[in-house]
């Protein structure tokens, strides 16, 4: 079993390395694994989730509610769900399942599934992302997707009664997210219609997602894709600051590191984002949505079908959302 210290740092391998990562508190001299799949083997998820006394970077004490707790969660956007999908499910069906949903706070790099482990919980971002990796035999890794405010990790999981996770499920953006039993969840979707016809569709979203990945990385360039993978970010962060290292970018897109550092470079100089050590700041949103490619647009408006327009603009966001000061979630 890991240490807590070895826990919070690792490396991903590609010819030995892809990237580091690491906590900027004490943790810079620390070994580096030369590839991501002995650490994921070795790391426990359960004792990973496990909530321990004093430890910010694992599942927070659930939170007792009261029945006014559930009407402020339901209503209140800035201090409760923001997640889109839990916001869409009829309020009979929300207040059926709060009980089952636990919040708790995210820490980035933290796993959520590993490859071939059971599925024992499905996750609603709250806020933040989650990356999707697949791990090559040789050690090689690469993005396959990423989850945010927008859905569910792992919906397959409840519709096709898959049992155990394909790829790793790593968080990149750290934030809070609610998880519920998937057992719970299953039953609660063969008796609850509204329920289950969400699920479908988003389920249906998912698989067309991956279909347009696979049309942008074979056709768009790095600065398109890469802007287009910044918004996605910036969705689900909800603040304009967040942990973001040029090694995770070029391992979502599936290039090079030198190539999205030119990419990042060329936005900054055009004033759209500001890049600092492990971190970016989105300074001029509508700039990068003229410059991303239309895919991101396309995810756009297939969500708004889904779940209709995000009231983004109905709250000043920015202001009642603190940015993220480190590599450590607030």
């Amino acid at each position: 079993m890991l240490s807590d210290r070895e826990n919070s740092a690792f490396s991903i391998g590609r010819d030995s390395r892809i990237f580091d990562c690491q906590h900027e508190a004490g943790f810079g001299n620390l070994p580096l694994w030369p590839d991501f799949s002995p650490l994921l083997a070795e790391t426990n998820l359960s004792e990973l989730l496990r909530p321990r006394k004093g430890e910010g970077a694992t599942l927070a004490k659930r939170r007792p509610r009261s029945e006014k707790r559930y009407e402020s969660m339901i209503q209140s956007h800035e201090d409760g769900i923001t997640n889109r999908m839990l916001r869409s499910l009829p309020p009979v069906t929300l207040e059926r399942i709060l009980p089952a949903l636990e919040i708790f706070d995210t820490v980035q790099w933290q796993v959520l599934y590993h490859t071939d482990r059971p599925i024992e919980h499905v996750y609603f971002v709250n806020r933040g992302l989650v990356s999707f990796i697949k791990i090559m035999r040789d050690g090689r890794t690469v993005g396959i997707g990423a989850r945010g405010i927008e859905g569910v990790i792992n919906s397959n999981a409840l519709i096709t009664g898959m049992d155990k996770a394909i790829v790793e499920y790593i968080v990149q953006i750290p934030g809070t997210a609610y998880r519920i039993k998937t057992n719970i969840l299953r039953d609660e979707m063969a008796r609850d219609d509204a329920l289950r016809e969400v699920m479908l569709k988003f389920a249906r979203f998912g698989i067309g997602q991956l279909v347009q990945d696979a049309a942008c990385n074979r056709l768009h360039s790095i600065k398109e894709r890469c802007c287009r993978w910044l918004l996605t970010a910036h969705d689900s962060a909800l603040c304009d600051t967040f942990p973001l290292t040029h090694e995770f970018l070029a391992m979502m897109l599936g290039v090079q590191r030198a190539g999205v550092s030119i990419a990042a470079s060329s936005l900054q100089k055009a004033e759209l984002i500001q890049n600092t050590r492990g971190r970016v700041t989105i300074r001029n949103r509508s700039g990068l949505e003229n410059a991303a490619c239309e895919c991101y647009g396309v995810s756009r408006a297939q969500l708004e079908t889904l779940f209709g327009t995000a009231q983004r603009g109905g709250i000043n966001w920015r202001k009642q959302t603190p940015a993220f000061s480190g590599m450590r979630p607030p």
